[in-house]
């Protein structure tokens, strides 16, 4: 069964100022990569605009109420120190929680075992009331929702390691048992949360990286950690939130991770949910801002998803 993928020129046109590592020359590099022979099987879709009533699922309606009135006519407006908002900043970001849900959608259908969603903004510093980090709304927490309401998913696991902590997708799901999310991370660097005593109803795990970590204390993190709590979860769906800013060259952090890592951690969550999901995988991506480390680490990531 083939891996599907997602995108959309509309991901673009969401400007960000100059300089700025969330620049829409990420996707570019992803693309240019993914155009490689090596992945003439991927099973290419374009994004589908989302339905903004479910970005409800996992945000009060008078955040989505400001954050849609902060959205410029023209120019730049800032959301905060790091997010700022263009023109066409709604239209990507609903599109991106689109591409989400529509991937939820193939992997339950069986039109796909897995997808993944080259998207941006980022969603994973979204908590239920802010935007922040690069991020509007929290597109892998409403992923999850979606699954739960249309689908009927019981239990659905969310497996983050980009390398700045996921604080809104923990905030979301803090008192949430039906949920769990586990996440590798650098620590300390932004945001400051995702300690290991942060646990919520029991269904967060943390798995903080000391500075200059590279891929052995990372992979004992995923087997030690992240992987038993899947097993002991036994998720109806796995989502995947995949930053590629633990890769060595990047420069927002200090986890040097390479293209193979991301391939092995691939690998293994692809057992967990062939073992516990019927192979059902949601990927979305999150950060990632040097450009070759990013485009390398997804072909990886992809290549491993096509590997069935």
């Amino acid at each position: 069964m083939a891996t599907r993928l997602y995108t959309h020129p509309i991901f673009l046109e969401h400007i960000t100022p100059p300089g700025h590592p969330e620049r829409p020359d990420r996707l570019r590099a992803i693309e240019r990569v993914l155009d490689d022979e090596a992945f003439a099987a991927l099973d290419r879709v374009e994004a589908p605009q989302g339905d903004e009533a479910t970005i409800l699922y996992a945000h009060p309606a008078d955040f989505v109420a400001r954050v849609r009135a902060a959205i410029p006519d023209e120019g730049l407006a800032r959301i905060d120190a790091d997010t700022t908002a263009s023109p066409k900043s709604w239209q990507a970001v609903i599109t991106a929680i689109g591409a989400a849900n529509a991937a939820v959608d193939d992997v339950f259908a069986g039109r796909a075992d897995n997808v993944f969603v080259a998207a941006r903004p980022p969603g994973h510093h979204a908590e239920k009331n802010t935007a922040m980090g690069f991020c509007f709304f929290n597109t892998a927490a409403i992923a999850a929702r979606y699954a739960q309401k249309k689908h009927g998913a019981e239990r659905v696991a969310v497996v983050d390691w980009d390398v700045h902590h996921g604080n809104g997708t923990q905030d979301i799901f803090w008192d949430d048992p039906s949920v769990l999310y586990c996440s590798t991370h650098q620590m300390p660097l932004y945001p400051g949360t995702g300690a290991k005593n942060e646990t919520g109803a029991g269904n967060i795990v943390n798995a903080p990286l000391a500075p200059q970590t590279g891929s052995e204390v990372f992979r004992d993190a995923f087997l030690s950690r992240v992987l038993p709590a899947l097993d002991n979860f036994a998720p109806d769906l796995i989502i995947v939130s995949a930053g590629f800013d633990a890769h060595h060259r990047d420069p927002l952090a200090e986890i040097n991770l390479t293209e193979d890592d991301f391939d092995w951690a691939t690998g293994q969550l692809m057992q967990r949910a062939a073992r516990h999901s019927g192979n059902r995988l949601v990927s979305v991506l999150e950060g990632g801002y040097d450009l070759h480390g990013l485009a390398f680490s997804v072909a990886a990531h992809v290549g491993r998803l096509m590997k069935g």
